[in-house]
């Protein structure tokens, strides 16, 4: 098949406002195995939504964005079920940022000549493709953004609100991204491993050019503003699609505040959606109750869900949107914490 061929079904991203989830997520909390714990997972992000002092970390890892989850991320921001974000860059770069400037992802399949696609310049996530073209094209939007600002070090949350600020000043050719959503809230969004995407090309191409007098990521700084917020927060709740560095980062924002001296509570409540074995020690497949014992999160408000994603996270947003609490919630506005 031509490369046009290839590129013409396009990825629908779900609305979890166009339907209620809440009657088939009670009857699957009637039920058992991954059905039962994505019901008790609604549950558990629902208490943190009723909890007046509770602040909301939602990270991502994994593609289910690419795979039809990036308005249900930016909807989790709008709808105020999220005041702060922890995200692979891919994740935020390379899907969200990507398609905001008008780019795609495509329906494929995963029974296919790789090869062909490589001579097509196609990438592929499973079954869903990618123009690489078009992704050439994001790492010159992320070297535009860097050329436009001052020398000097940036955590990646500063770049990621420049990167919403270019947005909104025109760019986005796909409006409501979770970039753009996020800088107009006002919610701070970090990836601690920013140079692992579109942005990391982006970044060596502002930097090879500007070798003297560039912008550069730092990542400890990154720790240390998300330390700063897990403080301000005290009481704290995470809402995990996938592992990675994004759940660890997150969850070791405890043993940091620690570090510097900070009491603070173990993140009272906490959700992680993954198809991750235990088995192998991994962080990304660690129980919530092996966290415990790093003095990262309470076992007394937490669901581990084993199931892919985009199976069961439609549903559990779609279940707590429609029952409302979140209009109850103030709005955090924790990009204020670093624009002193």
């Amino acid at each position: 098949m031509s490369k046009k061929q290839s590129l013409t079904s396009t990825v629908e991203h779900v609305d979890i406002t166009s339907f209620d989830a809440r009657p088939i997520l009670q009857a699957m909390g009637a039920m058992s195995f991954s059905a039962r714990e994505a019901a008790r997972a609604a549950e558990v992000l629902s208490a943190m939504i009723r909890d007046p002092e509770c602040s909301i970390i939602l990270t991502i890892a994994g593609s289910a964005g690419a795979a039809g989850c990036l308005a249900l991320f930016a909807d989790m921001l709008r709808f105020n079920l999220a005041d702060a974000v922890v995200a692979t860059g891919a994740a935020v770069v390379d899907m969200d940022f990507f398609e905001a400037l008008g780019f795609r992802h495509y329906q494929g399949t995963p029974h296919v000549d790789d090869r062909e696609l490589r001579r097509n310049y196609i990438d592929r996530i499973y079954d869903t493709y990618i123009d690489e073209e078009e992704l050439q094209a994001c790492d010159r939007a992320i070297k535009d953004i860097a050329d436009g600002l001052g020398s000097g070090v940036y955590s990646s949350r500063g770049f990621i609100r420049e990167m919403g600020r270019y947005l909104a000043s025109g760019h986005a050719q796909k409006k409501g991204s979770l970039v753009q959503t996020a800088y107009e809230l006002g919610v701070p969004v970090f990836c601690p491993a920013f140079s692992d995407s579109s942005a990391g090309f982006g970044l060596v191409l502002h930097q090879s050019e500007r070798p003297q007098a560039h912008v550069a990521i730092d990542s400890v700084r990154d720790l240390r503003e998300l330390t700063q917020l897990k403080i301000k927060a005290h009481t704290t709740g995470l809402f995990m699609i996938g592992g990675g560095v994004p759940k660890n980062f997150a969850q070791d924002t405890v043993v940091c505040a620690e570090v510097l001296g900070q009491e603070v509570p173990m993140h009272k409540y906490a959700v992680q959606i993954t198809v991750a074995d235990v088995r192998d020690g991994a962080c990304s497949s660690s129980t919530l109750k092996e966290a415990s014992s790093w003095g990262k999160v309470d076992t007394a408000h937490e669901q581990m869900v084993f199931a892919e994603a985009t199976t069961v996270l439609p549903l559990i947003a779609s279940a707590v949107y429609h029952q409302g609490d979140w209009k109850k919630r103030p709005r955090r506005e924790f990009a204020k914490l670093f624009d002193r």
